[in-house]
């Protein structure tokens, strides 16, 4: 194994038209996936994700905060002390600093009992709106951003939830399709600090946990839609669903996407057990979508929508992509819908995942809006929806010459999917992977569903302190690709340039080489902000 040289050291309502003449039932937005050609920064503090709980004094980097109550102290008579809080203003930086120090969102309670509590006293927003909610494995964030897509496009104000974020976790919570603004998710910490304080002394009395940062993150969407008012809430779980903080809403359209195994030590070992706590989603009388399955997770799911009576519709079945072109930019589909044929869709994403992904959400739509086998939804609303559509950190492209993409797979399922977008929709004359998985993760089945490929491998770590150590990974490595095929770097820009290096070596056209970065969410937002792209 090759180490690149450096000392660094590496996270309907009224008014939506029907085919027809009906009537039942705009996330625009230019979206750019290529940065501009040969730019693109290598220093790793470009990153611009501080590791707040390491270093408490990042919450002030500057001094700003202390100058600017310095003073209060002096003017202040000595008996007034006790009488000033002794609190920095809040500020992003702030609010991260203190959800950081709660138990994270893989340090799940399996309990609703905390987050109903919360809704209660802000007075239940969550009801105050329809409910789209999305499980699964993976491609839930991409199958979120596609329906509220659709959603805007067709009239409707929405609020999307997904996790985990890229870049910045402003973009977990959207309003109209992009993450609030820094000042009102602070605004919204602080609207509701109180009520989680009041939980978290009830809490404490009976001997149980505080609120969970995921926990408070949900109760702040719920909120900020509440406030905003949204017309329609696209809530993805973050973990599992049966138990997930997020399921504190009754969703009236359930989606499950793909199940895979992952995150076995919460939601079991098996399919049967995985998808029955992601199944806990489907509600009773609502319309369970289901995306294509295992046989054992499809069988689950099922029971579960026997037991509280929902509608049911199958990819496959009911509604399923029935013809797919590669094409410039993403793909062309024809999707059969619940509602009839949507001929001539562009997505502008890559993969056949994607293309299953906009299946399910053109049927989570149709559903939503009650569209059935005689009532249509517009085609030309659909067809503008998707080609609104962006997913940054899913096979995005953040350069070219050579060709930079990033990919968000964490895990086999994902990384097998993205083997297979690459292998049927690219040619590279050579390519080189770039991996960081967190430590909790199934690292050697990543490896093995990229085995075929990267020509080379570089493996370093990502900006999330639940990197897997880069010596670790690579031993995995050297088993699946063979040493002579693997590299390592300390810190991400380092594993970006020699990654670079490696696939321009040899080629005096550099138009056909290729470099993925891959392994983790966090991976994948490190590679876009290292190119200079913010969040979306």
């Amino acid at each position: 194994m090759i180490s690149a040289p450096g000392d660094g050291s590496g996270d309907q309502p009224d008014g939506v038209p029907l085919e027809d003449g009906d009537h039942s039932c705009d996330h625009s937005g230019d979206h750019s996936d290529v940065a501009e050609a040969g730019v693109i920064g290598w220093d790793a503090g470009n990153l611009g994700i501080p590791d707040l709980a390491a270093d408490e004094s990042l919450i002030d980097p500057t001094g700003e905060i202390a100058a600017a109550t310095a003073d209060l102290d002096d003017d202040s008579p000595a008996e007034a002390a006790d009488r000033v809080p002794d609190a920095p203003p809040l500020t992003l930086p702030v609010v991260e600093a203190l959800l950081n120090r709660r138990r994270s969102e893989v340090q799940i309670s399996p309990t609703l009992s905390r987050i109903t509590a919360l809704m209660d006293l802000l007075g239940n927003p969550q009801r105050a709106y329809p409910v789209i909610q999305i499980a699964g494995t993976n491609g839930k964030t991409s199958t979120a951003r596609m329906i509220d897509a659709l959603l805007t496009l067709m009239g409707l104000r929405t609020g999307r939830f997904t996790s985990p974020h890229l870049q910045l976790v402003t973009e977990r919570i959207a309003i109209d399709g992009a993450p609030i603004p820094v000042e009102r998710y602070v605004e919204t910490y602080a609207d509701i600090a109180p009520y989680v304080d009041l939980i978290d002394a009830s809490s404490a009395r009976e001997d149980g946990l505080p609120l969970s940062k995921f926990e408070i993150l949900t109760a702040m969407a719920f909120s900020a839609f509440g406030d905003a008012p949204v017309e329609a809430a696209v809530i993805e779980v973050g973990l599992g669903g049966t138990w997930d903080s997020s399921n504190v809403a009754d969703a009236g359209v359930a989606v499950i996407t793909p199940i895979g195994i992952d995150h076995t030590e919460y939601l079991g070992d098996t399919l049967t057990e995985i998808a029955g706590n992601k199944a806990g989603i489907i509600k009773r009388d609502a319309v369970a979508i289901i995306g294509p399955q295992e046989p054992e997770a499809m069988n689950t799911i099922l029971r579960r929508t026997i037991e509280v009576d929902a509608s049911v519709a199958r990819f496959g079945s009911e509604f399923t992509v029935l013809d797919r072109a590669v094409a410039v930019g993403g793909q062309r589909l024809t999707l059969q819908g619940l509602g009839g044929v949507y001929e001539d869709v562009f997505v502008p994403l890559a993969g056949e995942h994607q293309a299953v992904n906009a299946a399910v959400a053109l049927a989570a739509v149709e559903a939503f809006f009650g569209a059935g086998s005689s009532r249509q939804l517009d085609i030309a609303s659909v067809q503008d929806g998707f080609a609104a559509v962006a997913s940054p950190g899913r096979l995005e492209r953040v350069r070219t010459s050579p060709t930079i993409m990033v990919d968000a797979a964490h895990n086999p399922h994902g990384a097998t999917a993205l083997a297979a977008a690459l292998a049927a929709e690219f040619s590279f004359s050579r390519l080189v992977g770039v991996l960081a998985v967190m430590a909790d993760k199934d690292a050697l089945g990543i490896l093995q569903a990229l085995d075929d490929t990267f020509d080379e491998i570089v493996v370093t770590r990502n900006s999330s302190p639940r990197s897997m150590p880069v010596a670790d990974l690579a031993d995995l490595a050297a088993d699946v690709f063979g040493e002579e095929r693997v590299h390592t770097a300390a810190r991400m820009d380092e594993a970006i340039a020699l990654a670079v290096d490696l696939a321009e070596s040899g080629f005096e056209d550099s138009s056909g080489t290729g470099v993925v970065i891959t392994g983790s969410v966090v991976s994948a937002g490190d590679g876009r902000a290292l190119a200079g792209l913010g969040p979306e």
